[in-house]
C-alpha cells in the first residue's frame, strides 16, 4: 500500500523536512503518525498524495512508483486517496450535500448516482439530516464529519488525515477516531498524523514516530484505558 525507501525531502533554503525515512504499510492497515511540531508529519502525507515530491529516495503507493508518475496521472492517483484536513477546507457558500458531492461532480458522475452516494456517505458519518444546511451552522465536530464524508465518497482504498482532531474536545475526538476505525474494518487503509498522544494510547494501532524528519519509532503502545 505505502512504501518509503530512504526518502528525504529538502525545501528551498536548505530545510530538510524528512531524512532517510524507510517505512512500509500493508494494504488495509491503520496507523498513527506522530512527533513534535515540525517533525515532518504533514510533509510525509503530502508525498503520499503527490502534493510534494521527494528530494531523494523512492515512494510507492498502491503499487505505483510516484517518482516516475507524470503530471497527467496525478489526478487519477489522488482519486484513490481520501484526504482529511484539520481545517476542514469546506466551501461555506455551498450546502453540506454540495460539499460532499464535489469530487463526484468533478469526476462526471450522473445526478442520480451523486444523490445516492452522497446520502450514503452522510449517513455513514451521522449527518444525513444535515444535507441541506450550510457548514457555517455546524459545530467543529460536524464540519470534520463533512470533511470525512467528502474524503470517502469515492470509496478510496487509502485515507490520510492531518491532525483531524486538533480542534476538537476529547469526546468528539474519540468519536471521529471511531469513524476512521469503522472504515478500516471494511478494508480501508488509514494513516493519521496526530500529536494527541493521550488519544493514541487509548487505541491499539501501529504508531510511527518522527523526530526532526527521521523515523525514530515504529510499534504499538500499551492501551491506557485498561483494555
Amino acid at each position: 500500500m505505502i512504501r518509503f525507501t530512504n526518502v528525504s525531502k529538502r525545501y528551498p533554503g536548505g530545510f530538510e523536512a524528512l531524512s532517510d525515512v524507510t517505512v512500509h504499510m500493508e494494504p488495509g492497515e491503520m496507523a498513527f503518525l506522530t512527533g513534535h511540531s515540525g517533525a515532518g508529519k504533514s510533509t510525509l502525507l503530502k508525498l503520499i498524495a503527490l502534493i510534494e515530491r521527494p528530494s531523494g529516495g523512492q515512494v510507492i503507493v498502491n503499487g505505483q512508483n510516484l517518482n516516475k508518475m507524470g503530471r497527467r496521472k496525478i489526478p487519477y492517483h489522488r482519486r484513490d486517496i481520501g484526504v482529511i484536513f484539520q481545517d476542514h477546507r469546506l466551501l461555506f457558500d455551498r450546502t453540506v450535500f454540495d460539499n460532499v458531492a464535489l469530487p463526484l461532480v468533478i469526476a462526471g458522475y450522473s445526478h442520480n448516482e451523486i444523490g445516492r452516494l452522497v446520502r450514503a456517505a452522510l449517513d455513514k458519518v451521522g449527518l444525513l439530516s444535515k444535507e441541506k444546511v450550510y457548514p457555517i451552522t455546524l459545530s467543529g465536530g460536524e464540519q470534520q464529519r463533512v470533511g470525512i464524508a467528502r474524503a470517502v465518497i469515492n470509496k478510496p482504498p487509502l485515507l490520510l488525515a492531518d491532525e483531524p482532531t486538533g480542534n476538537l474536545d476529547p469526546q468528539l475526538s474519540k468519536e471521529i477516531m471511531g469513524i476512521f476505525e469503522e472504515f478500516n474494518r471494511v478494508g480501508v487503509g488509514v494513516l493519521i498524523a496526530s500529536h494527541d498522544h493521550a488519544l493514541i494510547r487509548t487505541m491499539n494501532h501501529r504508531v510511527l514516530v518522527l523526530d526532526h524528519g527521521r523515523l525514530a519509532g515504529d510499534g504499538y503502545v500499551r492501551r491506557s484505558d485498561g483494555a
